[in-house]
């Protein structure tokens, strides 16, 4: 691998941060887990927003998983799963980040600490049967971008990115996901300058 392919992959498992001054109001204070970074592009999911679209259960009616009513059967942990808005990028298509106890062939990518992606009906299938990840997160849709183009986001100032941590990946209280983001690399929202500059 030449240092450029590592150079450009170095993002892959990271948490992206939104600066405060953030022009495109889908990603205001908005934290995306990388899932592939790379010459071709990146491409992440929002870990702090949910859908006001539908529920989880909902959902698994939508796609057959369930039977209309026979979503109130289902244990209240699934129930009571939250559907996330992944990104901007293909809203009706589902993925799941979760965590490394469940794998499928070929349908699986592994990404780093423990945490993998799957988007298949296979894995909403495990979790409505109970013999799906410990841990996980469905989004709809996802965050990505072309080639060079998160690398230049982060030179103007949008972004910071620090190493993601899969207890705040899969945290229910996405209220606090972004300041808990920032603290992670030592920032106080509050101190925080818009602006950056050369010493």
């Amino acid at each position: 691998m030449s240092r450029k392919e590592i150079e450009r992959s170095f993002l892959d498992g990271q948490l992206l941060i939104a600066m405060p001054n953030m022009e495109d109001d889908r990603f205001a204070r908005s934290v995306v887990y990388i899932c592939a970074h790379s010459e071709d592009g990146a491409m992440g999911i929002v870990i702090n927003q949910l859908s006001d679209e539908l529920d989880f259960g909902e959902l698994l009616v939508q796609l057959d998983i369930v039977s209309e009513g026979d979503e109130i059967r289902l244990p209240i942990s699934v129930r009571d799963m939250h559907v996330h808005r992944g990104g901007p990028v293909e809203p009706g298509r589902g993925f799941v980040l979760h965590s490394a106890d469940y794998y499928i062939d070929s349908s699986t990518l592994p990404i780093n600490d423990g945490v993998c992606l799957t988007a298949t009906l296979e894995v909403l299938k495990a979790i409505a049967e109970g013999r799906g990840p410990e841990r996980s997160l469905l989004a709809l849709g996802y965050a990505g971008w072309a080639p060079g183009q998160l690398e230049a986001e982060i030179q103007a100032n949008g972004w910071l990115y620090c190493d993601a941590d899969p207890d705040l990946v899969f945290d229910e209280a996405l209220d606090s996901k972004y300041e808990r983001a920032l603290k992670r690399i030592g920032i106080d929202l509050g101190k925080l300058s818009v602006i950056s500059g050369n010493a």
